[in-house]
């Protein structure tokens, strides 16, 4: 029997559920792939200039195909990618991040008005891209937002903090990070992340991870100082040195309410109002294919 792969979405649920044995006790034979992105590198800081944009992000990995049986990355990305055919969206829960636009600690910069015409530095097709639109078209007209595509968090984040960018979205542990270092927050973005389940991954498997997930979510309510420790082994060595992990707040939280169709439809339906992806990548089925719940794998 192969080992059910999780791959982790930089949060502290799955962290809490290996160190209390909740996998374990759920019989669930895992393996946490924990493999560190390319920008942690130091190179990513190191030319004089901000980088060429990166069109490519959570959408286009799933294209790639990724080497685990379930992943997470904003709901709209794996809306899309489940409707494509890349694997089955989870039905049975989601999660829901803290996020926001920053601008530099000297910006000019108020309000979310004065960020039209300004580069805001968002991942491709992750959730900083659709979350910074969201919010944004509540303040400003399509063709006044101006997006930079800076490559993944870790790049986003090194482009603010070395004085290359003016504004960024940021969530997880870049999010209180930026907080600690006096970037100002300019707007809200907070969003929704859902699940990816490989078209050929165990349901029982899945149903046993979340389940143990459940039970981290609690804890993380109850004793969130217990545990933000663990953003410690997300970040980027440079910054160890200069956060401190007891003032952060417990970032993503799982909610066990179901995915709707409503839901679904409605975030589809937006994407292709927008315009977000190109109609070779675009996702056709419908819920019923492209969501999987428990109920509806017995």
């Amino acid at each position: 029997m192969t080992k059910f792969v999780i791959q982790s979405h930089g949060r502290l649920q799955e962290w809490i559920a290996e160190e209390h044995g909740y996998f374990a006790d759920e019989g669930l034979d895992y393996v946490l792939a924990l493999g560190k992105p390319a920008s942690w590198s130091a190179t990513v800081s190191s030319s004089a200039e901000a980088p060429d944009e990166i069109k490519r992000g959570a959408f286009e990995s799933y294209e790639r195909g990724r080497a685990c049986d379930v992943s997470a990355a904003c709901h709209w990305t794996v809306n899309m990618a489940a409707s494509a055919g890349h694997g089955r969206m989870w039905g049975d829960a989601y999660s829901v991040t803290p996020s926001a636009i920053f601008v530099q600690p000297d910006s000019a910069i108020r309000t979310p008005e004065d960020l039209a015409g300004v580069p805001i530095q968002v991942g491709y097709h992750s959730g900083s891209h659709y979350s910074t639109l969201q919010a944004l078209l509540r303040f400003l007209d399509l063709g006044r937002i101006e997006l930079n595509f800076g490559g993944v968090l870790w790049g986003r984040l090194a482009l603010l903090v070395d004085g290359k960018a003016e504004a960024g979205n940021a969530f997880g542990a870049p999010y209180y990070l930026l907080e600690q270092l006096g970037f100002r927050k300019i707007l809200d973005t907070t969003f929704m992340i859902g699940s990816l389940v490989a078209n050929d991954a165990d349901t029982g498997d899945v149903e046993k991870y979340f389940r143990a997930l459940r039970r981290a979510q609690r804890d993380l309510d109850v004793e969130p100082e217990r545990y933000t420790h663990y953003f410690l082994r997300e970040l980027p060595e440079r910054y160890r040195a200069t956060v401190d992990v007891r003032r952060m707040g417990p970032g993503e939280r799982l909610v066990f309410e179901p995915y709707t169709r409503e839901v679904f439809e409605r975030t589809h339906r937006w994407m292709e109002e927008l315009d977000l992806f190109s109609e070779e990548s675009r996702g056709r089925g419908g819920y019923r294919d492209s969501v999987l719940t428990a109920v509806a794998a017995e």
